[in-house]
């Protein structure tokens, strides 16, 4: 671990996509870091105080500043601490990595979110949009023989995927509706492996279970809603 981070904290939800992230990119980076946990549901102050504008996680604190949103914080992670970097060094590949995390942010995640918290018509036009998206991620990857989005290691683009991995599984066990098929994306599933396995990765997400039994929840208060 890179020493001398005490002033590095990051207020997270346990659950949270969005915070597991950060807190993958921080541990590939070596960053020590406190970590406190807030109840989305019941925020405190702190929460309040740190991010006025959404009241949402993560929240980065470091030196006293704090820095919202996820992707926002992978970024200032690689300028503040530029070894083992998550986003490309060139240019334009940079560029093009921004470009495919925002569109596994707008597109996927937000499709596969809206699948699980409806149904009928629109459950059904959430699930062909994300299969639909997640061809395009496929492609992406093929015919590179690549392990991830950043080639040999682990980078920005994988991160912000990283939740089709270890969290799309559940959403799909309780929609009873499969939208990774391995099968149909053969190079998104060697990635899927890859990802789950690596040292950094393997075991560092909630359980299965404590997952199904909290989006289970989500989903019935979406449909309440409906």
């Amino acid at each position: 671990m890179e020493k001398g981070n005490k002033g590095v904290k990051l207020v997270g939800f346990w659950v949270s996509p969005f915070v597991q992230r950060v807190k993958w990119g921080m541990k590939l980076k070596g960053i020590e870091y406190e970590y406190i946990e807030e109840d989305i549901f019941n925020k405190s102050p702190l929460l309040s105080q740190l991010n006025p504008l959404t009241g949402k996680v993560p929240v980065l604190v470091h030196d006293g500043n704090p820095l919202p949103e996820s992707a926002i914080i992978l970024e200032y992670l690689d300028e503040r601490w530029p070894h083992a970097p998550l986003l490309p060094l060139d240019p334009y590949e940079r560029a093009q990595a921004r470009f495919w995390a925002r569109f596994v942010e707008e597109k996927i995640l937000e499709s596969t979110w809206l699948a699980l918290c409806s149904e009928g018509e629109i459950q059904e036009r959430a699930v062909k949009i994300a299969i639909e998206h997640l061809e395009m991620m496929e492609e992406k990857l093929g015919g590179k023989n690549r392990f991830f989005f950043g080639d040999d290691t682990i980078g920005h683009v994988d991160l912000m995927m990283g939740f089709v991995a270890y969290m799309l599984p559940v959403w799909e066990e309780i929609m009873a509706i499969k939208i990774f098929d391995a099968t149909r994306f053969q190079n998104l599933a060697a990635w899927k492996n890859n990802f789950l396995n690596h040292p950094v990765i393997k075991g560092d997400f909630p359980s299965k279970d404590e997952m199904f039994t909290y989006f289970q929840w989500r989903r019935k208060v979406y449909l309440k809603r409906i």
